[in-house]
């Protein structure tokens, strides 16, 4: 991937060509939202925006031509985080603004796709019906509404993810290119800020209160917490200079306990935004 990071940066033609190409071939779409992203990162949200361009024709066809809007709703998730952190120096406002995208996602896509949500909707009907009759039972005429919702959130919060994931790649590439090391620091030290922390707190507890979809604000509003927790984590296995395997044996839990453990780290990032946990440990010394 280093090869591949050098070879775009070596000029706005093969930047250009692998992000249309990556993007015009299935399953590889992430690749292209990437390199649009490290483009913004090093060169600036001007010449950033003109490499996307290139990848924006093939998202665009397979948006329109494909109904799929996968590659497209990425490669925005990516240019607007990108933008920001480019601009701000700040992860945490680099994800609320990937945030709001993804609730304006949740809200377009019944508008812009509602063949395909309807066709995802009757799977997820029948699915239910034929193999969990009594969940379809209990649920009764709200069944279709709930799924409906279910998939609404995950593919708005599924591109969200994917972009904040590629986001991160183009960061490390920029570092490994230019900045050994700097990606690494800047991932330890992500912190929410308390208000922040606030309104995102605010945003899952009291959004479906107001009948909004409860799953779609819980994604979205989750993440930027989410990924201060495992940002957490990182800083202090990397404070106290532990062991690799300590990050290997809390992705192996996250991967066991699932949803349990993840509404556990988002608390402790909640709290870690007041508290400022790594502030208040001492690195470990040479003895350690």
């Amino acid at each position: 991937m280093r090869a591949l990071a050098q070879y775009v940066m070596r000029g706005p033609l093969q930047a250009g060509g692998v992000a249309a190409v990556t993007t015009a071939v299935p399953l590889l779409f992430w690749i292209g939202a990437a390199v649009v992203g490290l483009v913004i990162l090093r060169l600036g949200i001007s010449q950033g925006l003109n490499v996307g361009l290139w990848a924006l024709l093939p998202a665009l066809g397979w948006s329109w031509f494909g109904q799929d809007p996968t590659a497209l709703a990425v490669l925005l998730q990516v240019m607007l985080m990108a933008s920001i952190l480019r601009a701000t120096l700040s992860w945490e406002r680099a994800l609320l603004g990937g945030s709001f995208l993804a609730i304006v996602t949740g809200l377009m896509l019944p508008v812009i796709y509602p063949g395909l949500l309807d066709d995802l909707v009757q799977a997820g009907v029948s699915f239910y019906e034929q193999y969990n009759a009594d969940v379809a039972q209990t649920l009764g005429s709200d069944l279709e509404q709930v799924i409906r919702d279910t998939m609404n959130a995950s593919m708005a919060g599924s591109y969200l993810a994917i972009g904040v994931g590629m986001t991160m790649l183009a960061r490390a590439w920029q570092a490994g290119l230019y900045n050994p090391g700097g990606f690494r620091k800047e991932f330890h030290a992500l912190r929410l800020s308390p208000a922040v922390a606030v309104v995102c707190a605010v945003t899952m507890v009291l959004g479906p209160m107001l009948g909004l979809n409860a799953m779609l604000l819980a994604w979205v509003a989750g993440t930027p917490l989410f990924l201060a927790s495992v940002a957490l984590v990182h800083g202090i296995v990397g404070l106290k200079k532990l062991s690799g395997q300590w990050l290997v044996l809390f992705y192996v839990a996250l991967a066991l306990l699932g949803p349990s453990l993840m509404i556990l780290l988002v608390v402790l990032a909640f709290v870690d935004s007041w508290l400022d946990i790594r502030g208040r440990m001492k690195p470990a010394g040479p003895a350690e």
